[in-house]
């Protein structure tokens, strides 16, 4: 049986001083009956790793080029970013597709960098409010889920997150109802691409305003394997309950 994963993205926030928020983690879920996933700033990537070496906490990135090497300043590549210590890459983040114009294209090329590397690639999904509000949320979700995923992916390498855009740092969630029909009907596009049984293996987070007091619910819905947290897993008192909600 697959287990839960509980994932928190730092996004552009924290310095040293932030990895005593891992320490606590790492004190607060010395055996975990979940998997945990950090990914905070590339900065931060080896030390976190350091801290968490004798832990079953995992240390990941936000982001990863898609070439090994070569002439791209500024940016890291998946094979950079093992050797410091991670384990699993976030890709195709609505953050980057917007923000960079990162096409599903990309982030498939990405993916498979990130496999080649020994990576998990967490593979991010998720509709506008303008594409919400007209009924397009399953036309997007379908559209970026076959161009994003190689035909390489499997529930060992690949996770999959549904993070509504409208629902990210706004305070707003959909209702429980809304969030399972995503999940199922990604599970049913994974069946019909990889097969009924592989699909079952693809754990399918949730994110978008996922807090403390929600998580329990959220993670009761149908198909929902965990979260993708951001602005609350910044500190381990917002997470822990979390992570605790998942496990419960």
């Amino acid at each position: 049986m697959k287990r839960k994963l509980a994932a928190g993205n730092w996004k552009m926030n924290g310095t040293t001083a932030s990895l005593a928020e891992v320490k606590s983690l790492v004190s607060g879920h010395a055996a975990p009956s979940v998997d945990i996933l950090i990914c905070p700033p590339a900065t931060l990537i080896a030390q976190a790793a350091g801290i968490c070496s004798k832990s079953p906490i995992m240390i990941g990135a936000q982001d990863c080029h898609a070439a090994p090497s070569g002439a791209h300043t500024g940016d890291l590549s998946a094979p950079m970013l093992a050797d410091a210590g991670a384990g699993a890459v976030i890709l195709g983040h609505s953050e980057r597709r917007e923000n960079h114009n990162e096409t599903s294209d990309m982030v498939a090329q990405k993916a498979m960098a990130a496999h080649a590397a020994g990576l998990i690639a967490v593979v991010c999904l998720g509709e506008s409010l303008a594409q919400r509000e007209g009924a397009h949320t399953l036309d997007v979700i379908a559209e970026q889920l076959a161009g994003s995923l190689p035909d390489g992916a499997t529930g060992a390498n690949t996770v999959l997150a549904y993070e509504p855009i409208w629902a990210i740092g706004s305070g707003l969630t959909p209702t429980l109802a809304q969030i399972g029909e995503v999940h199922d009907f990604i599970r049913s596009l994974l069946g019909e691409r990889f097969g009924a049984q592989a699909a079952q293996d693809f754990r399918l987070l949730y994110g978008g305003s996922v807090k403390p007091g929600n998580a329990a619910e959220i993670f009761a819905t149908s198909n929902v394997d965990g979260a993708l947290v951001g602005g609350a897993s910044l500190k381990s008192s917002d997470f822990s309950p979390i992570i605790r909600a998942l496990e419960a």
